[in-house]
């Protein structure tokens, strides 16, 4: 697996912006249009926004966001030292209901997986390890 990309940021929104331009710097790189490009931000800033708003509670925490390339696959890789949240493990939400009348919350993760190929999560010595995965070559 080819490493293209390493960061560790303060879990804070300030950080943001910076994540999004590294990401789509290398998956401009690795050739994906711009609509693709447009879902890989979308799915790594609600990734990262849930990580800020929800994994450090009790106190400040870091991110480290790795990309990768492995054969036909871009990797986004976030990892934390939060609470465990295994986002692949939730249902889809109901989106069968009015907008003024669906349950808050769920709709980030819906995203996240709607647009990206493949979400794995585990977690590894105290530590939550999330992929956002998409396949090169499907636009």
């Amino acid at each position: 697996m080819q490493i293209l990309f390493s960061i560790n940021l303060p879990a804070k929104l300030e950080n943001l912006e910076r994540l999004i331009q590294s990401v789509s710097v290398c998956a401009r790189a690795q050739g994906f249009d711009q609509k693709r490009i447009s879902e890989i931000e979308l799915a790594t800033e609600e990734a990262f926004v849930n990580i800020c708003n929800y994994s450090y509670p009790e106190k400040p925490g870091e991110v480290e966001i790795n990309c990768k390339l492995d054969n036909s696959h871009f990797i986004i890789e976030m990892i934390d030292s939060g609470i465990p949240f295994d986002m692949t493990s939730l249902p889809l939400p109901d989106t069968s209901d009015d907008i003024g009348e669906r349950k808050i919350g769920g709709l980030g993760v819906f995203l996240i997986k709607k647009v990206m190929d493949e979400v794995r999560y585990h977690r590894e010595n105290e530590r939550n390890i999330l992929n956002l995965i998409v396949k090169k070559g499907k636009e």
